[in-house]
């Protein structure tokens, strides 16, 4: 055990708010918001993009959007909300709550200024955002130092919901602009107005607006509250649009391609005059719908279709150039008054779509998708590390090997490229810092500059990477818009502690649509894979636990096993695209008890191997058999050991060390809590997981020769990087893990920490390494878990070379990964 030990380095210990959270990469600058124009008529005018786009529950897939103010020459940054008309802005729609005064004076006081709340910021939902208050006649935020819950729960009652589900620290809606008005508030969470917290007074902070706090409020409305939450100060911007079909095949089925464009105007919806439509709006309405691509329309059957209805026109002269990620972008002009005989000489615009490779329907479409894939060979650009679809860290193939992209510059346009290409829409969002996990290898690409209209990132302008300019922690990330498919519709969960935990609950056995018959999920052989995809069906990110039993969840009255034999790869946007039994159920344990259930998460772990380390140091050890009794003992040794002449002998081993990283966004930790850890008398040491790496030698065709295994008798942060401060530590029965930024290193002078060759004959070989091969837990991405070495054993020594990780390589390096003869390592010791 001593062997294992790394020397530590000092890690700033986390804690205060505002401390220890912000990321090593460089500071960012972003772009003041722009005051809105003054009020008009019927004026020209490019309204800023209204905050993230946001399935609506119709089944038509329209795309909401709330309440930003992203521009279009933001460059993919978070612009400020601009001022209510109180604040002097006009044109904007900003989430205002009740009144209330600062201090609520006593008998003897005067009244305080009154205190008006509101969220903003980008991107959020109507029940979220940077918390901005009016004081003293000026908006201003809240810093987040010492922020608690108790302060969500009081701000979101001034808002008009019930409680608070969450907070935000460090602007994650965006920095807000003017005041910061409060400071190291604190509140026990029962107070009627934030001016009874504790804080440092009003306007007294040491705070910048990287600080701003935000909260997540409960969607639950507090009855009878008075002011609305939404505050209109005129209609002239965009925040809902959806296709409509009209053909009778289409209205029913998923997705929508093809259909009249329509926004939401007050509480209905408005078409638009097509006088002047072009391709290039077809091309953004597509783009918001999920869709990479337009194609034309027949027009006459639905000037026909047309002429039946009575229409409410509230846009004309809609003027894109296509790159833009919404209409709300474009230039376009409201019809004023009374709109009856507007557009005499249109018609509704209407727009058709080409879904991508994932939103394919109909035989003929997946064949020709599938055979303009084949022509085109293996993509050059990939996403990782994202919970949903459509949304991950950029990875490009360059050379031969995978990498990433730096952030400098990175914005709408250019993640809206990388959408399209992947076969979505445009871009949602343009992330930043490693948002989603850092990646490995190269950083291929750095200030991107994409126009929006390009077919590929390859065809952008951008500038190679020296070693100074950028780190892993500056990789770039994107979300993109996708197709609504109603998936979420067809799942829930039932029972838990919050709305990320429950048992699974399918409509209909989770295959066919039609009126809903919810059911159980049997639990036999429901794993980690299986609750992933369940997550993600739900929206709610990642899996943290795939559960059998669910008895302590019995809290609906749905009994009936609908679903079972479900086996997921992984990757799978429903419970219903896994293998399954259909409509032939076979369940062992059909009670309730045995229903499959999940525990989710937003974020996740990621462990990666370091290749490096193991060519480094793997050699061959004869070991005497008197000194392998423990290893025996945790079968750590091939099979025909137990037929040597024990004590005498000795068995020969490939030794090497292992270092493992977490660089996902949350700490890996073991599946089993301590209580149920399994003491190792032997060794001397607890086993969270049996089963944590496995070593195995294969031929080159894949056949198995040798293998070992370890298990996790000691997860802990050896070292980290710098700013970060370690966590884990295995000495007296400590926790178990491994930090995010930190690597658990187990040195090959250790037992087990081997692969025993004895019974191999000299040849070439693949040595492959696998972390979690039983996807026991939760991980981020799983592909990146196994590590492969090129072997050349001549019955003496032993050469390791060219060590990967199994998809860091294009599949043609890959293909020629066995030919070389490598180096030599070591000779036996």
């Amino acid at each position: 055990m001593a062997g294992r030990r790394g020397r530590a380095r000092t890690g700033r210990a986390g804690g205060g708010a505002g401390a220890a959270r912000r990321g090593p990469g460089r500071p960012r600058t972003r772009p003041r918001a722009r005051r809105g124009a003054g009020r008009g008529g019927a004026r020209r005018h490019r309204p800023k993009l209204l905050g993230t786009a946001r399935h609506g529950g119709t089944r038509y897939g329209s795309v909401r959007y709330g309440t930003a103010g992203l521009g279009p020459h933001s460059h993919g940054r978070l612009q400020h909300m601009g001022m209510a008309r109180a604040a002097g802005g006009a044109g904007q729609r900003v989430a205002v709550g009740g009144q209330c005064p600062a201090h609520p004076p006593g008998p003897h006081a005067a009244p305080g200024p009154q205190l008006r709340f509101r969220l903003a910021g980008y991107p959020r939902k109507h029940n979220e955002g940077r918390v901005e208050v009016f004081y003293n006649d000026e908006w201003g935020t809240i810093c987040d130092d010492d922020f608690t819950l108790g302060n969500a729960h009081v701000l979101c009652r001034h808002l008009g919901f019930v409680a608070a589900t969450g907070w935000a620290h460090s602007a994650k809606y965006g920095k807000g602009v003017g005041r910061i008005w409060l400071d190291n508030v604190n509140c026990v969470g029962n107070e009627k107005s934030i001016g009874d917290c504790k804080h440092r007074g009003w306007g007294n902070s040491d705070c910048s607006h990287e600080e701003d706090a935000g909260v997540v409020c409960k969607d639950e409305r507090i009855p009878g509250f008075k002011d609305s939450n939404v505050i209109e100060t005129e209609q002239s911007h965009l925040e809902e649009v959806r296709l409509r079909p009209v053909v009778s095949g289409g209205r029913r089925q998923l997705p929508v391609t093809e259909g009249i464009v329509e926004v939401r105007y007050k509480d209905s919806w408005a078409q638009i005059c097509d006088q002047g439509w072009d391709s290039h709006n077809s091309r953004v309405v597509c783009g918001m719908m999920g869709f990479p691509a337009e194609k034309k329309v027949n027009r006459n059957f639905y000037r026909l279709f047309m002429e039946r209805q009575q229409l409410n026109y509230r846009l004309h002269s809609v003027s894109c150039t296509g790159t833009e990620v919404h209409l709300s972008m474009c230039s376009f002009e409201f019809y004023r008054g009374n709109s009856s005989a507007a557009c005499s000489s249109g018609m509704p615009a209407v727009v058709s779509c080409v879904p991508g490779p994932l939103f394919a329907t109909g035989s003929a479409h997946k064949k020709k998708q599938r055979q303009q894939q084949q022509q085109q060979g293996q993509p050059r650009i990939r996403l990782k590390g994202g919970a949903r679809v459509g949304e991950g860290r950029v990875e490009v193939l360059r050379s031969s090997e995978w990498g990433t992209i730096c952030d400098d510059r990175w914005n709408l346009q250019s993640a809206s490229v990388v959408c399209r290409e992947l076969g979505f829409g445009s871009a949602k969002e343009a992330l930043s810092g490693a948002r989603m996990g850092q990646g490995t290898g190269p950083i291929h690409l750095n200030e991107v500059q994409c126009r929006g209209t390009e077919k590929s990132l390859w065809n952008c302008p951008f500038r190679n990477i020296t070693q100074e300019d950028c780190k892993h922690t500056e990789d770039a990330a994107v979300r993109c818009n996708i197709p609504y498919m109603g998936y979420e519709n067809l799942i829930r969960l039932s029972g838990g502690r919050s709305r990320f935990e429950g048992r699974v609950e399918v409509a209909g056995g989770g295959w066919r649509r039609g009126p809903a018959r919810w059911g159980l999920v049997c639990g036999e052989g429901w794993g980690t894979l299986e609750a992933m995809v369940a997550c993600r069906q739900l929206g709610l990110g990642f899996a943290n636990h795939g559960l059998q039993e669910t008895w302590y969840w019995d809290a609906s009255n749905v009994t009936e096993m609908v679903m079972s034999g479900v086996k997921c790869a992984g990757h799978e946007m429903s419970l219903s695209q896994c293998q399954h039994h259909g409509a032939s159920l076979s369940c062992r344990n059909t009670g309730t008890r045995f229903a499959a259930g999940v525990i989710c998460s937003e974020t996740a772990s990621d462990l990666l191997l370091h290749a490096p380390l193991v060519q480094e140091t793997a050699y061959i050890e004869d070991r005497p058999l008197h000194m392998l009794y423990c290893a025996a003992e945790e079968n750590c040794l091939a099979s025909s050991a137990r037929l040597a002449n024990w004590p005498y002998g000795h068995r020969r081993l490939l030794r090497f060390s292992s270092q493992i990283h977490n660089r996902g966004r949350a700490d890996f930790r073991p599946k089993a809590g301590r209580h149920s850890w399994v003491w190792h008398e032997c060794h001397r040491h607890y086993h969270s997981m049996d089963i944590f790496t496995h070593y195995d030698i294969l031929t080159p065709n894949g056949t198995k020769v040798a293998e070992g295994h370890k298990a996790s008798f000691c997860l802990e942060d050896t070292e980290c990087e710098e700013d970060v401060a370690k966590r884990y530590e295995c000495a007296n029965f400590g926790e178990q893990g491994i930090t995010v930024g930190c690597w658990d290193l187990y040195r090959h002078d250790i037992d087990c920490q081997w692969i025993d060759i004895t019974d191999v004959k000299p040849g070439n070989y693949i040595l492959q390494v696998v972390i979690n091969p039983n996807f026991e837990v939760a991980e981020s991405d799983f592909t990146n878990n196994a590590m492969k070495c090129n072997c050349k054993y001549d019955g003496h020594r032993i050469w390791v070379h060219s060590c990967h990780i199994g998809d860091a390589l294009s599949e043609e390096a890959n293909k020629r990964f066995e030919q070389y003869p490598g180096q030599l390592n070591n000779q036996i010791s």
